[in-house]
């Protein structure tokens, strides 16, 4: 499979997770509509390192800061090559924290999270509520700071969206659960 073919697969399960998963059961109420308006921007990184994943996160974000929101809303950023292990997916997270820092976008943007085996601290590894999280691929979400304000205006209860998620994916048979997350039961 070449290259440009391995990333258009990524790219399509990522598509489907977003479509049939964030959107498709609501987990995340912002999504829609950049989704639909198709200013969503896939990113597939090529890394096998956290050298060359910090710098595929920079130049997205500085795309981003060049980019009016009209035109690219978000980033998902896509690793199938790294980070495999959730740990080291979450001792990354130090990083991307500084790369902010360096480059003064703290409070410009933010990251959301997303792994195979994404686990909340409180969490036991098969708890249901851990499928808000479970994505085909490690992905960091690039989100603005500004537009997720905006979209707060809009939402109300906003802070029950965790526990209204928690109840979603809870409430889904183990048919949906293949259905949704096939990559979770080997099949993809």
């Amino acid at each position: 499979m070449s290259a440009p073919a391995a990333d258009e697969k990524v790219i399509a399960d990522v598509a489907r997770w977003l479509n049939e998963v964030v959107i498709g059961l609501n987990l995340c109420p912002f999504s829609g509509k950049p989704a639909r308006e198709n200013r969503v921007r896939f990113f597939v990184s090529t890394a096998i390192d956290d050298e060359v994943l910090l710098q595929d996160l920079q130049q997205e974000m500085e795309l981003l800061d060049q980019k009016p929101a009209s035109e690219i809303e978000t980033t998902l950023v896509i690793i199938p090559h790294h980070l495999r292990d959730f740990f080291d997916y979450n001792q990354f997270l130090n990083w991307t924290n500084q790369l902010l820092k360096r480059n003064r976008w703290v409070g410009v943007y933010q990251f959301a999270t997303f792994h195979p085996h994404y686990c909340f601290a409180h969490a036991e590894p098969d708890d249901a509520e851990n499928l808000t999280n479970r994505a085909p691929y490690p992905i960091l979400h690039i989100i603005r700071e500004a537009s997720l304000e905006k979209a707060l205006e809009y939402f109300a209860d906003v802070e029950e969206i965790p526990e209204v998620n928690k109840a979603r994916v809870e409430g889904l048979t183990a048919e949906e659960k293949q259905t949704l997350f096939p990559y979770l039961f080997g099949a993809n």
